[in-house]
């Protein structure tokens, strides 16, 4: 099978953005993409001082953000805006109101029983603009059980494609990670990648190369995992998706739909 154009495109602009130029004219494509995209960076280095522009995609935050610790909160993962949220019904959620889709077919094969546990729970959608803090934490203290990186399209995940484009999320690159809670129910988080992400990472799965040559889903199982509250995992390198699955009665969604989110700032509350 070979690349969609979308990998492709995102796999060029990917090598363009990891790619050292001469100081004085990184230095301007730095502050460049800072004033076109209306970077706030306040939290940051100053542009000047990441070498590549992924450098800059990826920045960590000079002083870490204070993390409620209340076992009853959970935290956004990420700097992002709230695109959609709600109850799953039939195995199904919403990209956006009045486009449903299949959660069984966006899990895959591997996470059956994962589809089976969130029914019924809630979902939470996550869109990570290309001006955002592109780093993910977790939400809440988490045990992973494993993880299935399905290759696919990388197209964009903005509004247009979300309200006209059907089962979007299904047709583009994912890692899905399927967790337990602290009182063991089932967590599920999916990192969609989108035009120009050129990578998802996951810190602690060195093995998972997103927008690669992979061409069949790969499956990871695991063992004494875990990750803390607020504990970083990994990033996009560009802005994307993160979408939330919980098993029913676990999880109260406190958001509303086009509402912006940080990291660290509630979302809801675990019951």
């Amino acid at each position: 099978m070979k690349k969609h154009y979308t990998a492709i495109i995102s796999h060029t602009f990917g090598g363009f953005a990891s790619k050292k130029f001469p100081r004085a004219f990184q230095k301007l494509i730095n502050h460049g993409y800072v004033k076109l995209m209306g970077l706030d960076m306040s939290e940051f280095k100053s542009p000047s001082e990441y070498s590549t522009l992924n450098e800059l995609f990826t920045r960590a935050l000079i002083t870490p953000r204070k993390i409620d610790v209340g076992e009853n909160i959970m935290i956004s993962p990420v700097d992002a805006l709230v695109t959609n949220y709600g109850e799953i019904k039939e195995k199904k959620a919403y990209q956006i109101k009045g486009m449903e889709y299949s959660i069984e077919k966006l899990f895959g094969s591997y996470h059956k029983d994962a589809t089976k546990a969130v029914e019924g729970g809630e979902f939470v959608n996550l869109y990570l603009s290309p001006k955002d803090y592109h780093r993910y934490h977790a939400p809440t203290t988490l045990t992973i059980k494993s993880i299935t990186h399905i290759p696919g399209k990388l197209y964009p995940v903005n509004f247009p494609l979300l309200r006209n484009k059907k089962e979007l999320f299904i047709e583009n690159e994912r890692v899905i990670i399927e967790c337990l809670d602290k009182k063991g129910r089932t967590f599920v988080m999916v990192l969609v990648g989108a035009l120009n992400v050129g990578k998802m990472v996951i810190t602690f799965e060195k093995k998972i190369q997103t927008n690669s040559k992979i061409r069949e889903p790969r499956h990871y199982t695991y063992e004494n995992v875990t990750l803390e509250k607020g504990e970083l995992f990994g990033w996009f390198e560009m802005g994307s998706t993160i979408l939330l699955f919980s098993q029913k009665g676990s999880f109260t969604p406190q958001v509303k739909i086009n509402q912006k989110v940080k990291f660290t700032e509630p979302i809801g509350v675990i019951n």
